[in-house]
């Protein structure tokens, strides 16, 4: 057959014909007690010896599921959940996860209806009970550290109360420290000797200088590709102008000016790996190389004691007697302080001076510590 002529259907010749279609028979569905007709079934009915037909070419036009849909009761039925591998899906918590899922039957059709749970983020409810129980968890953590410190023999009885609770409010409130510290002053793309220089840079120009001040600098001196052999080829008073304004930045520009002379012609443009080689270096102190090991080389050495460890531990009473200077403060810190708590007490009392406890009008109203901080009775009492 050519594929240009149409081939005709039934339909289509009876109806050039003139040929009138008419059933001659109906199918009644006798389980029905209404006895609707469907859509689906054939119609017309006999009228008995005339031999008319009363012809119904459709019942009123509803389908099985429209008329489910518009007005019959609903069949649900209660979908049991089956056991799926525990790799899939958690074990059974109540029996109201039985009832989460609901089939509805229309007809041919099911259609299956499941109850959504309220979004663990959006959820206060949710959130409460998180935060719950990672309160419950950290109490329980806490009290095992306390039961494990309990034999430390401290200047004040109640310093891991302290502790915890400046941990509370550290993580509570940010500070300069978390996100402009020496710690983040290194070029992430450079490679490990280019960044445990730069981390000694930054720590030779934070001393007496606030963290926002040395981040500019580092990110000045970046951008002319902060390396020994660079920072040598840099004459002394442009670099004095890449530091300001960082504390007393001219003698810390001629720190720097020596102490790269040295790392290149004695370390291969690396820094040393023990606090005996960094102290010598010029403008390097205690607090920078124990800090400075534990960045750059992730060995703890020593406690890191600066103006603000110094200030809070004899604020809080962590010292047997009042200290001048920072050095004699890790000293009488190292003595009784565990050795687990020396990489954590530094980064932790920082953020906590920037913040809460600062140097000048600290917030004893806000901090934790308002009723066992020696300092802070003072202060409400006078």
């Amino acid at each position: 057959m050519a594929k240009n002529v149409k081939k005709l259907t039934l339909a289509k010749k009876l109806a050039n014909r003139g040929d009138i279609i008419k059933p001659t028979e109906i199918i009644i569905r006798q389980n029905r007690a209404d006895n609707v007709r469907d859509i689906e079934d054939l119609v017309g009915v006999s009228s008995g010896a005339t031999g008319s037909i009363n012809s119904v070419y459709f019942s009123p036009v509803q389908t099985r599921k429209q008329r489910l849909l518009n007005g019959e009761s609903l069949k649900k039925t209660t979908m049991k959940r089956e056991p799926l591998s525990p790799a899939r899906v958690a074990p059974k918590k109540n029996k109201k996860d039985d009832q989460m899922v609901t089939r509805i039957k229309m007809g041919s059709a099911t259609v299956v209806k499941c109850k959504v749970l309220p979004d663990a983020v959006d959820s206060p409810v949710t959130v409460s009970k998180v935060k719950l129980e990672v309160k419950h968890q950290r109490e329980q953590e806490a009290q095992r550290d306390s039961d494990s410190y309990s034999e430390v023999q401290a200047p004040h009885p109640l310093w891991f109360n302290h502790l915890e609770n400046i941990r509370i409010m550290r993580i509570s409130r940010s500070a300069p420290v978390d996100t402009m510290g020496c710690h983040r002053c290194a070029d992430l793309k450079a490679d490990s000797k280019t960044q445990r220089f730069q981390n000694l840079v930054a720590l030779m120009l934070s001393s007496q200088t606030k963290d926002q001040t040395t981040y500019e600098a580092m990110n000045r001196l970046k951008d002319r590709s902060l390396t020994p052999l660079k920072v040598k080829e840099i004459p002394v008073t442009e670099l004095e102008n890449l530091l300001h304004p960082v504390s007393f930045y001219k003698n810390k520009a001629k720190y720097l000016k020596q102490t790269v002379e040295i790392l290149i012609d004695k370390y291969d443009s690396d820094i040393p790996n023990n606090v005996k080689e960094l102290v010598a270096l010029p403008g390097v102190g205690p607090k920078m190389a124990h800090i400075c090991m534990a960045v750059a080389w992730n060995k703890i050495t020593g406690i890191g004691v600066d103006v603000h460890v110094h200030r809070l531990s004899n604020r809080l009473g962590w010292v047997p007697k009042p200290t001048k200077e920072p050095e004699q403060t890790r000293v009488a810190l190292e003595k009784w302080l565990p050795f687990s708590l020396w990489a954590e007490v530094n980064h932790l009392f920082v953020g906590f001076g920037q913040t809460i406890c600062t140097p000048v009008k600290p917030n004893c109203v806000e901090c934790l510590n308002k009723n066992i901080c020696p300092s802070a009775h003072f202060k409400i009492k006078k």
